[in-house]
């Protein structure tokens, strides 16, 4: 059975930092890519960050890049996301999701091309 647990939010302050973890099991991890996406209240999703676990390639919205900053630890199955100087607009229930499709760039943030979701963690950002 494929699992994606997500951990690490709470409620921080503006300027402060989180390091978010999507514990994975049930499929070869070497074999997918990863990705992080948000989705705050009344907000569609938004891709934040992909690594590919086959190429080591590893990519982020464009908003975000200076901020985030996303990793894996192959031999725990696990990615990270490293969030920092964290504002408001940071607010949202983060997930992380799993696909071993080849994806080509245009599409590795796009939360409806991965197979598989977590249940997601919020993350509350005051100001």
């Amino acid at each position: 059975e494929v699992q994606l647990v997500e951990s690490g939010g709470g409620l921080v302050q503006a300027g402060g930092s989180l390091r978010l973890s999507c514990a994975t099991s049930g499929f070869t991890f070497d074999d997918y890519a990863l990705l992080w996406f948000r989705q705050a209240p009344g907000k569609e999703r938004e891709g934040v960050s992909c690594i590919d676990i086959v190429t080591s390639n590893t990519y982020y919205a464009d908003s975000l890049k200076d901020r985030f900053t996303i990793s894996s630890d192959n031999a725990k199955n696990t990615v990270y996301l490293q969030m920092n100087n964290l504002q408001p607009e940071d607010t949202a229930v983060y997930y992380c999701a799993a696909t071993n499709t080849r994806l080509r760039v245009i599409e590795a943030l796009l939360p409806s091309d991965y197979d598989y979701w977590g249940q997601g963690t919020r993350v509350t950002v005051s100001s």
